[in-house]
């Protein structure tokens, strides 16, 4: 009799940007209802495939529009109840989101700070950031995960290259599936 062992995490947690990684960003715009939540082509697909290798999934993400006016904090939860029960619908599963919503760039919460990642680790003591990923689309995201120590990825291509000088990334994917792909590629030597 041949038993199938459960797939065991490879990597302690993946920090996850929301906007340009998960879902489509809207240029200069908020995503302020369900109906503009889009999700990135194969998203879905690539974090049921990133479970599978890491033990928890978090996002963390800048929400100033909330801060602004634009929308109610009422109207991100219901976005972010919907972005998680269509997640779940294929087994696609995040552990907690942590938001930001201050409109001062230096809110000790809000990327680049460290806030979110200090606030996790309270909530989520096993966390080991060195162990970990962050996989973002903005400098700020790669700046917030440079200054935890978090190894980074970044998601799409919407910088010229010497933009990036000033951040450290261990790898560059046009998107999240890409980097499900490479992960799972990694985790099967």
């Amino acid at each position: 009799m041949i038993l199938e062992m459960e797939h065991m995490p490879v990597y302690n947690t993946l920090f996850l940007d929301r906007d340009g990684v998960i879902n489509i960003q809207r240029p200069k715009d908020y995503v302020k209802t369900i109906d503009e939540f889009i999700f990135q082509p194969h998203a879905i697909e690539a974090i049921a495939l990133l479970n599978k290798y890491f033990k928890y999934i978090i996002i963390i993400t800048n929400q100033r529009g909330v801060g602004r006016g634009i929308m109610k904090q009422d109207d991100l939860e219901q976005i972010h109840q919907y972005m998680l029960n269509t997640l779940r619908e294929s087994d696609a599963i995040i552990d907690k989101i942590y938001y930001c919503t201050a409109l001062e760039s230096d809110h000790p919460d809000r990327k680049p700070q460290t806030g979110m990642a200090l606030a996790a680790k309270r909530d989520f003591p096993e966390i080991n950031f060195a162990n970990s990923w962050f996989a973002g689309d903005s400098l700020s995201d790669i700046q917030f995960a440079n200054a935890v120590g978090i190894p980074a990825v970044l998601i799409g291509n919407k910088y010229k290259q010497e933009q990036l000088a000033s951040v450290n990334f261990e790898l560059h994917c046009p998107d999240l599936f890409t980097f499900a792909t490479y992960i799972k590629d990694q985790s099967n030597r």
